[in-house]
């Protein structure tokens, strides 16, 4: 078989086909990604002096604090990936707080995480009962979902806790899980650690803070994150699933059952925020048992952590983690160290600011540098963050992050859309 090639009619040179250049794969650009902020946070780590940015014991209380927030993400994935936006995660958590205290306290941490399951899925239950059957703005039903399950706490622990902790707000001590290290790995890593050699320890140190004193929660919560990617992307179900959130019409016209996947979706969305409730009274060194006010807006952090993501579970991974460390930071080194942070902020900045000008990107490549300007500017004024901002830190740090990434986000087409069976659009 020949093939022929055309010439132009005018005589002219044919001109050659475009070169087709190969793109990276996702794991590949995430594992570069990884590279350049340890890099960046040791290089502040060094030319600030402040060795708690990659410190082992500051890694760890980023990974715990880190875990209700990504349980969150995955719950808002598998709910907007079926086309229903879940507010209600906050709600949710709230419910599996609860729940993880009164089974806990009788039967132990495993009953808690399953009755922090079953807690936060009858929550989801309710959203898609509500937004599902009755076609109820999503909004709405999210919102009046996180005030009905501070309400029932509150209510239950009145009834159930108080009694036995004389406190309505709290719940009596519940068992915690067992911690877990790698030895003797976590020694070896601690010996590097302590050598204190620029980017040697500080790698040695992130490791270790992510192999020493691990929970079985912890080791379930980042299984999860693969678990949900081969069911969502790698099975029929997952395709039938992102189908609904996609074109509900075109899944129904080819024999899928919306509102089946519809609802199966968000009640396991509320089963992974419940499950992320039970994270915040599970976890050892934390608050004994349930208390009022647990979650702290982890559900809403999650949510931005599944759009920081780009609805694909390891970009919310990576949002947890980024605002887990702020949060973690925060708690365990106090305002100095956050203003390290902005440090190793701007060394990132000016390096995406580099890369914007490789690639021809001018205008975001002068953003990106009055940004780090700007990012510096704070880092040489003020010697120590106040407490009063600090607080904060992981909500500050979800708003610019949101606002960094909204150029780029591709949510689901059908999310938040009311869907009714036999009518097309």
């Amino acid at each position: 078989m020949t093939t022929v090639i055309s010439k132009p009619a005018d005589g002219g040179a044919v001109p050659p086909a475009p070169r087709r250049t190969k793109k990276l794969p996702g794991w590949s650009k995430g594992l570069i990604w990884v590279a350049a902020v340890i890099a960046a946070l040791s290089a502040a780590s060094y030319m600030t002096g402040v060795a708690q940015l990659t410190a082992t014991g500051t890694i760890q209380t980023a990974l715990v604090l880190a875990i209700p927030i990504l349980l969150a993400a995955l719950g808002g994935l598998w709910a907007e990936r079926a086309g229903v936006i879940n507010i209600g995660l906050e709600g949710m958590m709230i419910m599996g707080t609860w729940g993880a205290a009164w089974a806990g306290y009788q039967w132990g941490p495993w009953a808690a995480l399953v009755a922090a399951a079953i807690f936060g899925a009858l929550g989801g239950l309710v959203h898609a009962i509500a937004t599902v059957t009755f076609g109820v703005n999503h909004i709405v039903s999210g919102v009046a979902i996180n005030l009905l399950g501070a309400g029932l706490t509150k209510y239950l622990s009145t009834l159930l806790f108080q009694p036995v902790s004389n406190n309505p707000r709290e719940s009596p001590p519940v068992p915690k899980f067992d911690t877990y290290s790698a030895q003797p790995l976590s020694d070896w890593l601690g010996d590097l650690e302590d050598m204190q050699r620029v980017g040697l320890s500080d790698v040695a140190g992130v490791l270790r803070g992510l192999v020493t004193g691990v929970s079985p929660l912890t080791m379930l919560a980042l299984l999860l994150v693969p678990v949900s990617y081969l069911v969502l992307w790698r099975s029929r179900f997952g395709l039938r699933l992102r189908s609904c959130g996609e074109n509900p019409v075109a899944a129904e016209s080819l024999g899928v059952n919306v509102y089946l996947h519809k609802y199966a979706a968000v009640i396991i969305s509320g089963a992974f925020a419940g499950v992320g409730g039970a994270a915040l009274v599970l976890t050892p060194g934390g608050h004994p048992g349930y208390l009022e006010g647990q979650t702290g807006g982890r559900g809403y952090i999650g949510l931005a952590a599944m759009i920081f993501g780009n609805w694909r579970p390891t970009g919310l991974l990576g949002g947890s983690a980024l605002f887990g460390y702020a949060d973690g930071l925060q708690l365990r080194s106090g305002g100095s160290t956050v203003m390290a942070l902005f440090y190793a902020a701007v060394l990132v900045l000016f390096a995406a600011a580099v890369a914007l000008v490789f690639t021809r990107k001018y205008f975001a490549a002068g953003l990106t540098l009055v940004g780090a300007a700007v990012l510096y500017l704070v880092y040489w004024s003020v010697d120590e963050m106040p407490s009063q901002l600090s607080t904060y830190l992981p909500h500050m740090v979800t708003l610019v992050v949101l606002a960094v990434a909204a150029q780029r986000l591709r949510p689901p087409a059908a999310n938040g859309e009311e869907y009714r069976r036999g009518r097309g659009h």
